[in-house]
């Protein structure tokens, strides 16, 4: 296990979903964190885990250089956590260039990377081509950065479990796009220890493909959230032909169900290649749904923690 303690890390994105996990398991390590991003007050939740100076927060947007080289600037190691679903090319691609380009330059020991499966420069959605735009500029700004290509990440906070159980309350019938699409949901603080395992040396300019145990459909995953919520909608899988033509006729309206490019994403599978290094390579142990997800997901039952439960 690589020795951190005292070591000075910069966590662009410290504050978001995965940020959090992140910084509270480096702040255990006795490490001095540096949390950046664009606002950095809405991260400062996280200052009373770490004890009095351990925990700093600057200003930074990866489309800004000059912000960046401030950020990164006396750091041993940086991690980079920033996504979006908007300016996916300058924040995913042209960002992840002047993150690695400034820590290059700032000379810091380990640069970590979160990208995503699917990332490829020839991939039909913007979304999967900025990802691999943006691995591309992190290898050739920093060879010996190390990317992290997780599946679809879940947690008490994430916007993909929950969005779907909130739907499956709310609704008698849910309509499900892309029933066959595969995903491999991975665990967000399996994720964030793959990121603290990625600083140590041994994993110097290596890619790894983050997920979790299990591998399931989209139609596969709403029903087993619905049974885990108690609910019972009644699923109609929506035909390819129509869920593509409402992406393109209207995915571009605020609210949509859903974008064109999100119906491009679904089109490939979103799991770990076969042979690709993955969890079990960084150490890592693999974190199931049904491990967790009853500790957050008990919001979206009838009665809460007073639902009777069904027998094992």
């Amino acid at each position: 296990m690589q020795k951190l303690d005292g070591q000075l890390i910069t966590v662009l994105g410290g504050g978001g979903f995965v940020g959090r996990y992140v910084v509270q398991r480096l702040l255990a390590r006795g490490v001095r964190v540096r949390i950046a991003q664009r606002n950095p007050r809405a991260a400062t939740f996280l200052k009373p885990l770490g004890g009095l100076g351990q925990t700093q927060f600057v200003t930074a947007d990866v489309r800004d250089p000059a912000s960046i080289a401030r950020a990164v600037q006396g750091s041993d190691a940086v991690i980079n956590l920033v996504g979006a679903f908007d300016n996916m090319q300058a924040v995913q691609a042209d960002g992840a260039g002047h993150v690695a380009g400034a820590a290059k330059s700032a000379g810091v020991r380990a640069l970590v990377h979160i990208s995503a499966i699917g990332a490829d420069r020839d991939s039909a959605s913007a979304y999967g081509r900025s990802k691999g735009d943006g691995e591309a500029a992190v290898r050739a700004a920093f060879p010996a950065a190390v990317i992290l290509r997780p599946s679809i990440i879940f947690g008490r906070e994430d916007q993909f479990i929950n969005r779907f159980a909130a739907m499956i309350r709310m609704a008698p019938v849910i309509p499900v796009v892309a029933p066959n699409a595969k995903f491999q949901p991975v665990y967000v603080g399996d994720v964030a220890d793959a990121v603290v395992a990625a600083l140590g040396d041994a994993a110097a300019g290596q890619t790894f493909e983050l997920g979790g145990p299990q591998v399931l459909t989209m139609g596969e995953l709403q029903r087993w959230i619905a049974d885990a919520t108690g609910r019972s909608p009644l699923f109609v899988d929506v035909p390819d032909a129509v869920a593509g033509a409402v992406a393109s006729g209207l995915g571009w309206a605020p609210g949509a169900p859903i974008t064109k490019d999100q119906w491009l994403m679904l089109q490939k599978d979103n799991v770990v290649a076969a042979g690709a290094a993955g969890l079990a390579e960084l150490g890592v142990a693999q974190t199931s749904l049904a491990a967790v997800a009853d500790d957050w997901l008990v919001q979206y039952r009838r009665h809460g923690r007073f639902a009777v439960q069904k027998p094992a």
